[in-house]
């Protein structure tokens, strides 16, 4: 699987990143969420999987989640994959 970097910006001290593959299973691009806190530079962190509901994508979490900030605090990894249905 290839992953590419669509953007990585600075958020809460961390980063906010989103990345894309081609899905074998779904035969399209779908886009994923990564909040890297700042911890995450220098030491192991947690994985948090968001799963939002239906016809959300990564950036329903970017924008509306507000989870940035607790989760730099707690040193908390979020991924947050686009969980809208496909045809």
């Amino acid at each position: 699987m290839a992953l590419t970097q669509v953007s990585s910006n600075k958020c809460a001290g961390g980063f906010q990143k989103v990345f894309e593959h081609e899905s074998t299973e779904l035969r399209c691009k779908m886009k994923f969420a990564v909040y890297l806190p700042p911890k995450a530079e220098t030491d192991k962190c947690p994985v948090m999987y968001w799963l939002s509901g239906l016809t959300c994508t990564e950036q329903n979490f970017i924008t509306k989640a507000g989870s940035q900030v607790p989760a730099a605090e707690h040193g908390i990894i979020i991924v947050a994959p686009d969980t809208s249905p496909r045809i």
